[in-house]
């Protein structure tokens, strides 16, 4: 049986403590520390917290809290010399030199007096940064314990810091410096769904050209304060008339792209996918969701949650080879790809798990191209490369999956659900397949989901056309 060692806190008592004596504490300041001492603190000084501020103020860059370092003199004090039982009398510091992302500190507290009367020791500090420069220099004054302590070390649970600001700008750099696409918007009659394209529109992505009732437009742009000025609208009676009107300038090559306004979704997908003045190609048309999770590496492209209930074998593989590419648009070489099943054993009594073994073969026949597939995989053992060991899974997709393919609608919606709902995943949906990619998203989705999608399909869109010149 393994024996896990405990780790222990215990202190010097005053009588212990001579003068001379000294400890040290080595801490680096990473950027959660920033975010977190920002969050406990209140203190939003964007000296701190903004980026694009930061770069013109005295420092040229983000600088941590001049009191993060003065609470690491509170850490050495209060759990190693003198430790546990020690209470604080005073504290006084002189700030010398910011702290920056990356300084490492090095804390140093010596015994300079002791008080027998009342059990006082009075400290230097020191904090130094890796170049040996001064940071933070004083004295403090406590009281030492008296009575010795050695108590088992309380383990703090992991904190993470979910900036969705942050990757949301991320997101959007992926489109840096390319010029925004004509989209058509299919019926932006609420609030969210016109925001969206207006915002896409302020990032440099989309020109958008809104096709919808125009007076019901109107009123929901004076409604929520947005500016309709330089966008063209296009007056048609209803929501079906809208879908049926963007389709047709992505048929005349018009726009570059669609999206979803506030109709239904089947309204829309009926007109792409009409045999007559639709956007139909050879390839069955699907859905991706692409999940930026914090608890994950890299994005994560779920499919099809959106479009393809129950998907054939053949429907399939097309739902691959569709998020394949958008993989490849994004940078990466050969996504791998999990095709999720409830077990990682192939068994006539689960069809996900035939159909999976099937394109797998597929794949290496060349009938899928470009990535590098595996399955089944349960949704375990595709993310975490501990439970694919645990389970003996030798699988290069196996815990480091790219793409997860889903058994049906049902599933990879409620995969993409919770991801965004429990896991704070930043989440972007694009239907691929047809003659231009389309933004499809829900209707209770929020204007930066709209956005985030309008960076992708305006990806893909250039993508498209620098194709056409090679």
């Amino acid at each position: 049986m393994t024996q896990v060692a405990t780790q222990f806190i215990q202190n010097r008592v005053f009588d212990e403590i001579q003068v001379g004596d000294r400890a040290e504490l080595v801490r680096t300041l990473r950027p959660d520390d920033i975010h977190l001492f920002a969050i406990m603190s209140g203190d939003v000084n964007p000296t701190h917290v903004d980026t694009e501020y930061a770069r013109s103020s005295q420092f040229r860059e983000v600088v941590g809290h001049s009191m993060w370092g003065s609470t690491l003199i509170s850490t050495i004090l209060g759990t190693e010399f003198p430790g546990p039982g020690t209470v604080y009398v005073s504290q006084g510091l002189n700030f010398w030199r910011p702290i920056t992302i990356g300084d490492t500190l090095t804390i140093t507290v010596t015994c300079r007096e002791k008080f027998e009367h009342n059990h006082h020791i009075v400290f230097d500090c020191l904090a130094l940064n890796q170049d040996g420069l001064k940071v933070i220099d004083g004295v403090a004054e406590v009281q030492a314990p008296t009575e010795k302590v050695k108590r088992p070390r309380i383990m703090l649970p992991e904190v993470t810091i979910s900036d969705r600001e942050l990757r949301y700008g991320h997101l959007l750099s992926i489109t840096a410096g390319r010029a925004p696409i004509p989209i058509a918007v299919a019926h932006p009659c609420d609030a969210e769904s016109l925001r969206g394209p207006l915002q896409a529109a302020a990032a440099g992505l989309v020109v958008p050209v809104l096709v919808g009732p125009e007076a019901k437009i109107r009123a929901v742009a004076e409604q929520e304060g947005l500016d309709l000025k330089g966008f063209r609208i296009v007056n048609v009676p209803h929501s079906h008339a809208a879908a049926e009107a963007a389709v047709a300038l992505a048929r005349d090559g018009v726009v570059e792209a669609l999206m979803k306004g506030s109709l239904h979704t089947d309204e829309l997908m009926s007109a792409v996918l009409s045999k007559v003045g639709g956007l139909r190609t050879a390839r069955r048309v699907s859905h991706v969701f692409m999940a930026d999770v914090p608890t994950y590496p890299r994005p994560l492209l779920i499919t099809d949650a959106a479009i393809n209930i129950e998907p054939t074998l053949e429907d399939k593989a097309d739902i691959i080879q569709n998020a394949i590419d958008l993989a490849q648009v994004l940078g990466l070489v050969e996504p791998k790809v999990a095709i999720l099943s409830a077990v990682e054993t192939v068994t006539s009594k689960l069809r996900s798990t035939i159909d999976a073994a099937a394109l797998c073969k597929m794949a290496d026949r060349g009938q899928i191209r470009g990535g590098l597939l595996d399955g089944p995989l349960a949704f375990d053992n595709a993310i975490s490369l501990i439970a694919a060991k645990t389970k003996g899974i030798n699988s290069l997709v196996a815990g480091s999956a790219d793409i997860l393919v889903v058994p049906d609608l049902e599933s990879g919606n409620m995969v993409a659900k919770q991801l965004e709902y429990l896991a704070d995943a930043l989440m972007a949906g694009v239907v691929l397949g047809a003659r231009v990619p389309i933004v499809l998203t829900s209707r209770a989705d929020t204007a930066k989901t709209r956005t985030a999608s309008c960076a992708i399909v305006q990806l893909m869109a250039h993508k498209k056309r620098e194709a056409r010149l090679v």
